[in-house]
């Protein structure tokens, strides 16, 4: 079955171009031309990725992207102009898995988007019965879902994958370029604040103190690392 993608933009050229190449690439494609329509779409259809502009008419793409994360963790691609490093932030921190700079090569959005949905395809059919327990945590790779001492808690797609991968390599300490390669799918097409944008939002969603973290910690001037704190 192709994957249901939803692409946001209120350019109609550029919204025509994008449905009409990803559907090259046998997606199944749907449009939202304002961010209103953008969410009542998300609510009501169940996407594979979106696609979402931040300057949107109605309500502004980064509204959309944190009202979506209150209910549902579909991934999300942003576009952001050039120059717009604290709109890229800011979207990060409201729960997008990655943004592209516009103007944009479309081979490298379908990039991002092939690895996205090929990382969560991985996850969800290699270890199709698996549950993980370390320490306090409770892993379920199927459910891609996590628990705390039993408190569930809601990541995002590459929230998950991130943690996953660092908590299953306890220990073992991960360049922030690693984490891009690894987790992203691509070598330096992203800035490596994206790991970092991350990382902080782990902490503060698994931390009891997000400024003084227990289970992810940092090694100065190499990475990031998993401890189980027991």
């Amino acid at each position: 079955m192709a994957e249901k993608i939803l692409v946001v933009d209120d350019e109609p050229i550029l919204l025509k171009g994008l449905k009409f190449s990803l559907e090259q690439d046998d997606y199944e494609v749907e449009v939202a031309v304002d961010g209103k329509e953008a969410y009542d779409k998300i609510m009501a259809n169940n996407y594979d990725l979106v696609v979402l502009d931040l300057m949107l008419p109605e309500i502004d793409g980064l509204e959309v992207c944190k009202k979506v994360r209150e209910t549902s963790m579909v991934p999300i691609i942003i576009l952001t102009a050039k120059g717009e490093d604290s709109s890229k932030v800011l979207g990060l921190e409201y729960g997008a898995d990655d943004y592209i700079t516009k103007p944009f090569n479309i081979l490298e959005l379908k990039a991002r988007i092939k690895a996205i949905l090929r990382r969560v395809k991985v996850n969800d059919a290699g270890s199709a019965t698996s549950v993980l327990n370390i320490g306090e945590f409770t892993i379920n790779t199927l459910g891609r879902k996590v628990s705390i001492n039993e408190r569930e808690i809601n990541l995002t797609a590459k929230e998950f994958d991130l943690l996953l991968l660092l908590v299953i390599n306890k220990d073992k300490v991960f360049s922030r370029e690693e984490l891009l390669e690894t987790i992203w799918g691509y070598e330096y097409f992203g800035d490596v604040r994206t790991v970092d944008v991350h990382i902080r939002r782990l902490r503060e969603k698994i931390e009891e103190n997000s400024s003084q973290p227990n289970y992810i910690l940092t090694k100065w001037g190499v990475g990031y690392y998993f401890k189980d704190k027991k």
